[in-house]
């Protein structure tokens, strides 16, 4: 028993102030095995309802953040069991200080896929709106994510724009949407003919669902004209621009096949002459 004891306390010196005893290096290693293992937990807990694809990009970038850890936890042991490393922590704290400021959009970039990669709340496929922008997403990574717009242009968006801006996720709800067309009659015209129109524009067109039904909505008395809008449902929206003006088209020419005017702004200007 004396003999283990001598051995667990033998020390290796390697300068004056550096020195760790066999027991101590058991303990770092008891350390590691255990953070190993916690690592382990975390990340089938997180990765366990992830897709395939998104579980191979976050275990690439788990991968790396692994070792982060295990040198973070490494120092703290060798420090607890009497080991000088004041000189490293302050190497290392001036080096990651230092990283973390040249390299601070790409570390909110990365955390910011990682986000998206948990939450689930952007698929490869949905249709989403950012800073008034709107494209179909093709790619999501872990620094970026790429989409293609209506005019087949790619959209390249800094994932930490998702944490800063609102993000309108336009098929997170299935891909049925419903748009809208609106217009405005000159007073004095029928306004249920013109409701008749507008849902007959609709019915008109191939790709408006007819489940649930179109409606018009008669939404004010505005200075110069009835305004109505016309609401439908489409099973595309990323390109419901073609659907909405073939619907313009048709609402012109049954407006005026009907003699239902479509007025703009007028001004009576008075000049005072002296």
């Amino acid at each position: 028993m004396a003999k283990i004891k001598d051995i667990l306390n033998y020390s290796f010196n390697f300068s004056e102030d550096v020195s760790i005893s066999v027991r101590g290096i058991l303990f770092v290693l008891l350390v590691i095995l255990i953070t190993s293992i916690v690592l382990k937990i975390i990340r089938r807990l997180i990765t366990r309802n992830l897709p395939k694809e998104d579980k191979a990009k976050f275990d690439t970038v788990f991968s790396y953040g692994r070792w982060i850890i295990y040198l973070i936890f490494l120092l703290v042991t060798l420090h607890a069991i009497g080991v000088n490393v004041t000189g490293i922590f302050a190497a290392s704290a001036a080096l990651l200080i230092g990283v973390g400021l040249a390299l601070q959009t790409l570390f909110q970039d990365i955390i910011s896929g990682i986000f998206i990669l948990v939450d689930q709340s952007v698929h490869v496929g949905d249709i989403i709106e950012l800073d008034g922008k709107v494209g179909r997403v093709e790619e999501i990574k872990l620094r970026t994510t790429r989409a293609v717009t209506i005019d087949n242009k790619v959209l390249v968006i800094p994932n930490h724009l998702y944490l800063a801006n609102s993000l309108y996720n336009w098929t997170q709800n299935g891909t049925l949407t419903r748009e809208n067309v609106e217009v405005g009659v000159a007073y004095g015209s029928d306004v249920q003919l013109v409701k008749k129109l507008l849902l007959q524009a609709a019915a008109s067109h191939s790709e408006v669902i007819a489940d649930p039904e179109p409606l018009v909505v008669f939404t004010n008395f505005g200075d110069s004209a009835l305004n109505f809008k016309l609401i439908f449902t489409l099973n595309d929206s990323f390109k419901a621009t073609f659907p909405k003006s073939d619907i313009r088209f048709e609402i012109d020419r049954l407006f005026r096949e009907n003699n239902i005017k479509i007025p703009f702004p007028q001004r009576d200007v008075h000049l005072i002459q002296k």
